[in-house]
């Protein structure tokens, strides 16, 4: 055998993350207002960037519309848009400039707002789609201390639901925590509370529903009111000032954020649906190509030549990038708005289960990209302004092979499982795998311990602990009675 060196040549492709592709997948990610301020950065940077003030050529593709004809069949004309320009981004040389600073901000952790706390509960809460609109729906209407609008009449009306499935939601609603949340009004906070802490008798009642006598300190009337004694009355008093009347208030340290929505979604004339970007917010640039001319007759060092070659360079990037990712959102808006045309027109009663790959595989794009557009943008419809995320819910794979299970409908099935579990017959997270199969959810163990982590339900180990505990000492809990009207 000998040995001996030669050439080869070999033809492959790879995936190479330029600096432009990854700025590009970024943006993508960006808000209309943070994207905002991304580009005024640019322009305080790139001398060859400016504004561009009225319709000047370029800009027009930045204001486009979407049209979602009743008659079209899903993705048609997702997928016309979509031959008609091309999906990828364009590479420019020269280094993306921007990412060489840190900041400091973004090393420190985002701080849970009231919102993100109950969205999260409420993902749990419940499995149906309706529902959980309608809970959206609420939870945005909940101020920083913690309380809804007094008259929720509109809600129905706005979401085409029912007052009393709107009512039945705000009922699971207010045994969220913190305890007292979604309440109305100060007595339905404290009530809300008291039954939380098992106090919500007679006597208490009363006393919650007259908080004005209490606030007078017109005490013998409280009493009388009651029917207890100087005793008790004191007694009752001191727990309902021990109770939060402003239980949003410690989520109430974070920013808030204006909500601008990124599309607005009108009624078509054909019966369809009309969907526009907002142009409003969205920033407008071009590439000074004038003063580029000017300056490279002027110019004759070589370094200066490079500096203002790759201003240029990417100058053109961003104006073509900016170009696609409003092309791109339109596209993702317009496919989200067909598919969910039961919702649009009837209700939430009509809302479909949908995916990201469903979208994508619509328009042609890849699952990340339709993920990254949807993250952070808004969409203001003739039922009020949601998330773009908020139409997708993820699914759990059939053990059977029959029809795919919601995310939300296995962390469901996990919480009632461990709810009804025994003192004497704590699951294990194998044990939870087991039954779920049983009842033809395939799904790993890894994913049962996530989900049981995210809704802060502690280990088979410390379940059991806890229960022995409360089953060992519940025979020897204090109570107080409640004595009887006068």
């Amino acid at each position: 055998m000998s040995l001996a060196q030669r050439l080869e040549f070999r033809q492959s492709q790879s995936l190479v993350m330029t600096p432009q592709l990854m700025q590009a997948m970024k943006l993508l990610r960006l808000s209309n207002l943070d994207l905002t301020t991304f580009v005024e950065e640019e322009l305080e940077r790139n001398p060859l960037l400016e504004r561009a003030n009225g319709e000047a050529a370029g800009v027009e593709s930045l204001t486009g519309v979407g049209e979602v004809s009743a008659e079209q069949p899903a993705g048609a004309a997702a997928r016309s848009a979509q031959d008609a320009a091309p999906t990828t981004y364009t590479e420019w040389g020269g280094g993306a400039s921007g990412d060489g600073d840190y900041n400091l901000e973004a090393f420190v952790a985002a701080e849970t707002t009231l919102g993100d706390h109950l969205a999260e509960q409420l993902s749990v809460a419940f499995t149906g789609a309706a529902q959980r609109m309608i809970g959206q729906y609420l939870i945005d209407l909940v101020d920083e201390a913690g309380y809804l609008p007094g008259d929720l009449g509109q809600a129905a009306e706005r979401l085409g639901a029912s007052q009393q499935d709107v009512e039945n939601v705000l009922a699971v609603l207010q045994k969220f925590d913190p305890p007292g949340v979604c309440a109305r009004n100060l007595s339905e906070c404290l009530a809300i509370q008291l039954r939380e802490l098992d106090r919500y008798d007679p006597a208490m009642q009363a006393l919650v529903e007259h908080l004005d006598l209490l606030a007078k300190r017109d005490i013998g009337a409280l009493r009388k009111v009651c029917g207890v004694d100087d005793e008790d009355i004191a007694d009752m008093i001191g727990e309902i000032r021990r109770l939060n009347p402003k239980p949003g208030m410690k989520f109430g340290t974070a920013r808030l954020q204006t909500m601008v929505p990124d599309v607005y979604v009108r009624p078509g004339p054909d019966g369809g649906w009309h969907v526009e970007l907002n142009s409003d917010t969205l920033p407008r640039v071009l590439v000074n190509q004038t003063y580029y001319s000017q300056l490279s007759k002027k110019i004759g060092k070589d370094g200066d030549k490079s500096y203002f070659t790759d201003a240029l360079q990417n100058a053109t990037w961003l104006v073509r990038a900016l170009d696609q990712r409003a092309r791109t959102i339109l596209k993702v808006a317009t496919e989200i708005v067909r598919q969910q045309d039961g919702f649009f027109t009837h209700g939430v009663a009509h809302l479909r289960p949908l995916n990201l790959k469903a979208v994508a595989d619509a328009i042609r794009m890849h699952e990340s990209t339709v993920s990254r557009v949807t993250a952070n943008k808004y969409m203001a419809t003739n039922r009020g302004t949601f998330e773009l995320k908020y139409f997708f819910t993820a699914s759990i794979a059939s053990a059977d092979g029959g029809e795919a299970h919601s995310a939300e409908a296995v962390r469901h099935h996990i919480k009632q499982l461990i709810d009804a579990e025994a003192p004497s017959a704590i699951l294990s997270d194998d044990t939870i795998v087991e039954r779920l199969r049983g009842s033809g959810i395939d799904i790993a163990r890894r994913t049962v311990a996530k989900y049981r982590e995210a809704m802060r339900i502690a280990s088979s180990v410390q379940r059991r602990h806890d229960k022995e505990w409360v089953t060992s000492t519940a025979e020897h809990r204090p109570y107080r009675a409640v004595l009887p009207s006068r």
